[in-house]
């Protein structure tokens, strides 16, 4: 076990240069090398190298004991150590190819370990007080007795072998196998605390970190964008006041917040100095405590007190930290006061109380963010926050006394609309304010080498910019405090610019850099750093030049400690290509053998039962040898899988085994295949692989969506009759007018400016409804239900039975009752009524006016369309004659209803302006179905033309003749469900998740009920067109009694034509929606070191794997549920007719 602490003097001929002071122990007679290799060293060999005074111990170092000068040194130590320079310069060597103090983790890596060892178990093991350990792979695979949380477990006395066979480990005990377990979770951990204990002289005791959420640096900037808004520019102005009063102790900076902008990962960032990703966005809902190194827990073993007040994610991350707290909801975004006022209630009496009974006071605020969020930043409730948030900072400095440090910022910006997540350069600017009433925090400008400047959007004048995680190392030090150990950020040069103070905390800030990316090279996953690691060691050589003079020192330090962020940043996601692979190769031959269903059950025609009937065994086959292949696969290759368990290789095996298995039994027509394929499938697959056609994906659905309806358009073109003619071309208008009018509705994403325009909302940074939005929503709630009623269902005489009731009772005050919800919003919102006491009244009712309309439409229609699921009318007024009516739609007008119930869920989870997109998707919808009923007529009478009888057209059939479902008749609907996601104010970026859809149902935050409404408002367009695939099969098929076509002498079976053109369309909705997730994923897997990985290409994949689960629910939900009920009615009602 090696515990480095390597002792080195930087240019100790510089009078007042801080002695860092590092040991180098070995231990248990061993040394290895990064390879795990082993080299002999005598056992118990000490090459511990101490500072002055070695008498003292370090938990008994005060701050004052542990920052020594070189003039505080002996003239005996000085000698002695000029004697021992050569051998710490040779030790130092040796240290340096040996492995670390610890096997440390990246903040985003899984699989390393940082143990840190109580001071009881040290002294068992013989280890220096306060120093880490790394558990070697023999070390964890022992089993351990446990001990209380925050020991470490006692290592067995001798090594045991690196690895154990699989009989070996099938013997041991269900006790030996959970104390493995909680062992290996231990060493997962994420706990090295930084060994280095110096810093630099304190300039305050106390700080005052105050977080407005989301505010963004223009908010603070005394040169704003062009023209300046009046809610949300100049209106905070002290800081800007200050500055210009006092130079010397107020600092105004555009702090850069690295993506994902969202809270949880901001603090996590704050207070680690670490990089968060993407994949830790989900954890933005339910974090985690934070085990790494954090200036929270440096407050802690400083014995300091630290308090909270505000947003509660700070106690998910720190739950025991806080000697004082009072934590509030953050997730309810419409109320806009309490946390804020709850943060005040709290605040003012601590900065009040003279005893101060805090030394570090952390107050995060919402009500700003809460207003980007609900009203955006253009808003005159955007105005009374900020004047309000003025408020508060005054009294602030008011209360502060000269030992107290005040730091206010944002966690991250917002966009023109108010939300965030992304990258956008809006959301990643963020606000940093530092001011010292009492001590001078720079004395003069700091060499320009040192300053970064950036302009923003829209501002005249670059402004000083600093990265937001520099905010750090700069509080640590400021307080006396050693830097975090995982930190990457870099000290402020301007505040520590005054008597050679700057020079020493850079000395500090890049050797806690370098210790830390040290220590991630020699674990595990360090490797990723080697192509990397000669930029960075030449970047450090620089560094030590003793020639150089003091400015060029400053410069070359902060060049290092850049160089390291930014390799960091390139690495800052761990790809593991084996489970990469994978994945792809389980989609793509998943993608295969789906399509050799859907064309086996396209051949198959009326024998698709007896098909799948073939299949079914075989799949299953394949999927018990494919777990068998993957056990056995894990057991004999289980040294080379790194990073893979058991568990991955059946779920990779069976899947990959059943598919084969299918592909043998059934393998695709080559030909036919390539023939059927459809091109605007293939188009908008490998768009993926562009940046610039992914965030233009909206006007590529829209192009191929009108596109793909061109060969209905030719069918109709040709059509036998005047009546086809103009149904399929007028039906094929209409279907491309609506689909053109969605496509005015847009929100934009940060990549297509300035060559879009929001028109979802009224402006840009406004975010409420457009005027000719707010005149249509009541007048389409109205009219839907009749168009549909009235111009669809009539035609066919299906407009009688259940729909109706059904349209006037259930569908059309759904509409109106979600119209009325958002209406009653925006209402509130845009205070239309000028009185915030309209508020609770506005609230109450429009909460019961969606609770009301989702119970009426899930559990009453829902109910209803279940017991009488049918739009038959029998017509008994003929003596011996029963006319039954809305025969000629029996399965698709019923099907249709089922269909609206979703529409009508999806409907009021939508704002005003994704009502008439939707609205307009629905008429698109009904349309297309009257094409594709249209174009199969033609077929068939081209068919039957073709054919030797001719006449056999104006027969009647006991068996459906007409042509089966096409791939092409599913793309358009399949890209209709794209265009109203698009259409309904949505991106594939983070930013674009509507948040105010999780109160429709609540007045504040609630866990149950807001991600449904979320998630109908965010993917309802897709499960909207998942659900719609079986209407391609079922519109306008009337129930039929057949034999099958071989099997005269068989009982009749009813509608084996409809049911098996239902099942080959829910595939065919599948297989599109999985390539275009398979697009998405190989583009992100062979460009994940490309610079749009993160901004483009991984959101889409996200995106796609959320649209491939949704759609492939609803086309599951639809042909299980709905069509499954239909034809059971309809059997029951028709059995035994012919």
């Amino acid at each position: 076990m090696v515990v480095s602490r390597v002792t080195r003097f930087i240019n100790g001929t510089l009078p007042g240069t801080l002695e860092l002071t590092f040991h180098h122990r070995v231990g248990r007679g061993a040394l290895g090398d990064r390879k795990g290799r082993v080299s002999d060293v005598p056992h118990g060999e000490d090459t511990r190298w101490r500072h002055a005074h070695e008498d003292v111990s370090r938990e008994d170092d005060s701050p004052a004991q542990r920052i020594r000068t070189r003039e505080d040194v002996s003239t005996t130590r000085r000698q002695r150590g000029d004697a021992l320079w050569k051998s710490i310069r040779r030790r130092t060597q040796e240290a340096d190819s040996a492995p670390p103090a610890v096997s440390a983790k990246m903040h985003r890596r899984g699989g390393h370990s940082l143990t840190k060892t109580s001071p009881t178990t040290r002294q068992q093991r013989g280890d220096a007080p306060g120093k880490m350990t790394r558990l070697n792979p023999e070390e964890r695979s022992t089993p351990l007795k446990k001990h209380p949380r925050g020991a470490v477990r006692e290592e067995a006395p001798q090594r045991r072998r690196s690895r154990k066979s699989t009989k070996d480990a099938l013997r041991r005990t269900p006790e030996e196998k959970r104390h493995q377990r909680e062992d290996e979770e231990d060493t997962r951990r994420l706990t090295e605390t930084t060994t280095c204990t110096n810093t630099v002289p304190a300039t305050h005791t106390r700080a005052v970190v105050l977080i407005i959420d989301a505010l963004r640096f223009d908010f603070v900037s005394p040169n704003p964008p062009t023209p300046p808004s009046p809610y949300h520019h100049n209106i905070l102005t002290l800081p800007q006041e200050l500055t210009k009063a006092r130079p010397r102790h107020s600092f105004i900076f555009n702090a850069y917040s690295d993506p994902p902008t969202t809270t949880l990962q901001r603090i996590k960032g704050l207070t680690t100095g670490s990089l968060p990703t993407f994949v830790d966005l989900g954890n933005n809902f339910g974090a985690s405590s934070i085990e790494e190194d954090s200036i929270i827990k440096q407050l802690g073993l400083a014995n300091k007190t630290a308090a909270f007040m505000g947003d509660d994610t700070w106690m998910s991350v720190f739950p025991d930290s806080f000697a004082i707290s009072f934590p509030y909801d953050s997730f309810n975004v419409e109320d806009l006061h309490t946390v804020d006022e709850g943060v005040i209630k709290h605040l003012f009496p601590l900065l009040e109380d003279p005893t101060k009974p805090f030394d570090f006071l952390v107050g995060h605020f919402l009500g700003v963010d809460h207003v980007g969020h609900r009203v955006g930043p253009d808003h005159p409730s955007m105005k009374t926050k900020l004047e309000q948030m003025n408020d508060v900072l005054g009294r602030v400095v008011d209360l502060l006394d000269d030992k107290t440090l005040l730091v206010v910022l944002g966690d991250h910006g917002m966009d023109r609309t108010g939300d965030h997540g992304g990258d956008g350069e809006h959301e990643t600017s963020s606000a940093l304010w530092i001011y010292s009433k009492g001590p001078e925090l720079s004395r003069d400008a700091p060499p320009s080498g040192l300053l970064q400047y950036t302009t923003f959007p829209g501002a005249s004048l670059p402004h000083r910019s600093v990265q937001q995680i520099d905010i750090l190392p700069t509080i640590s030090l400021l307080l006396g405090l050693p830097i975090p150990f995982n930190n990457l950020g870099t000290v402020i040069p301007e505040l520590f610019w005054r008597n050679s103070r700057l020079l020493d905390a850079l000395k500090l800030n890049a050797f806690q850099i370098r210790d830390y990316l040290k220590a991630y090279r020699d674990s595990a996953s360090g490797g990723e750093l080697d192509g990397y690691w000669d930029e960075l060691q030449r970047a450090w050589d620089v560094t030590l030049c003793k020639k150089c003079n003091t400015e060029d020192t400053l410069i070359k330090l902060t060049n290092y400690n850049r160089v390291a962020l930014s390799t960091c940043r390139a690495l800052w996601a761990q790809f593991n290509p084996l489970r990469m692979a994978f994945g792809l190769a389980v989609l793509g031959v998943g993608f295969i053998a789906t399509w050799s269903l859907y064309m086996g059950l396209s051949s198959a025609k009326y024998e698709w039962n007896a098909y799948l009937s073939s299949q079914l065994p075989n799949c299953m086959r394949g999927i018990a040898g494919g777990a068998v292949v993957g056990l056995l696969l894990f057991i004999g290759l289980e040294e080379k899988l790194e990073g893979i368990d058991a568990l991955d290789c059946i779920l990779f095996a069976a899947p990959i085994f059943s598919s084969f298995a299918l592909m043998i039994s059934s393998p695709p027509p080559i030909l036919a295949s390539i023939r059927s394929l459809p091109i605007p499938l293939v188009l908008h697959t490998i768009a993926f692989f562009s940046n610039s056609f992914t965030f233009w994906e909206d006007r590529l659905v829209l192009y191929l969506g009108l596109t793909s309806i061109v060969p209905f358009v030719l069918t109709g073109i040709k059509a036998p009759t005047t009546r086809l003619r103009y149904r399929i071309l007028g039906f094929s208008l209409l279907y491309a007018v609506c689909v053109r009018l969605m496509a005015i509705s847009t929100v934009c994403r940060e990549e297509q400016q300035p060559y879009c325009h929001v028109t979802f909302y009224a402006s840009s940074t406004l975010p409420t409804p457009p005027l000719p939005v707010l005149a249509l929503a009541v007048p389409l709630g109205f009219a839907l239900p009749y168009i549909i009623h009235t111009h669809f269902l009539k035609v066919s005489r299906s407009e009688l039975g259940l729909a109706q009731t059904f349209i006037p009772v259930i569908l059309r005050p759904a509409l109106l009752a979600g119209s009325g919800f958002w209406l009653l919003e925006w209402l509130d919102s845009a205070n239309v009524l000028g009185d915030e006491g309209w508020t609770p009244l506005l609230r109450m009712a429009r909460t019961w006016l969606a609770r009301g309309s989702f119970t009426l439409v899930f559990f009453v229609g829902g109910a209803l369309w279940y017991l009488i699921p049918l739009c038959l009318h029998f017509d008994k007024s003929q003596v011996k004659q029963v006319k039954v009516l809305g025969f000629a739609n029996a399965y698709g007008s019923s099907y249709l209803l089922l269909w609206t119930l979703a529409f009508a869920l999806v409907y009021n989870a939508s704002q005003l302006s994704a009502q008439i997109a939707l609205g307009l998707g629905a008429l698109a919808l009904v349309s297309f179905l009257e094409v594709v009923d249209g174009v199969r007529d033609v077929r068939y009478m081209e068919q039957v033309f073709a054919s030797a009888t001719p006449s056999a057209v104006l027969q009647q059939h006991a068996v459906d003749q007409s042509p089966p479902v096409r791939f092409a008749d599913i793309i358009p609907v399949a890209l209709l469900g794209l265009q109203m996601f698009f259409a309904t104010g949505h991106q594939s970026t983070i930013s674009s998740i509507q948040w105010k859809a999780g109160f429709i149902l609540t007045p504040t935050a609630s866990y149950t009920f807001a991600p449904i409404t979320v998630v109908l408002n965010s993917f309802g367009p897709l499960l909207l067109a998942g659900l719609a695939a079986p209407l391609l099969a079922l519109w306008n098929r009337p129930p039929m009694m057949a034999s099958v076509p071989g099997r005269e002498n068989a009982k009749p079976e009813l509608d084996v034509k409809v049911k098996g053109e239902t099942t080959v369309a829910v595939i065919g909705m599948m297989l599109y929606y999985t390539s275009l997730l398979i697009g998405s994923a190989v583009s992100a897997a062979v460009l994940r070191r490309h610079l749009m990985v993160w901004k483009v290409f991984a959101p889409r994949f996200m995106a796609g794997v959320a649209g491939v689960l949704f759609v492939d629910l609803a086309a599951l939900v639809g042909f299980c549920i709905g069509f499954s009920r239909i034809t059971s009615k309809i059997t029951f009602l028709f059995q035994g007719t012919s």
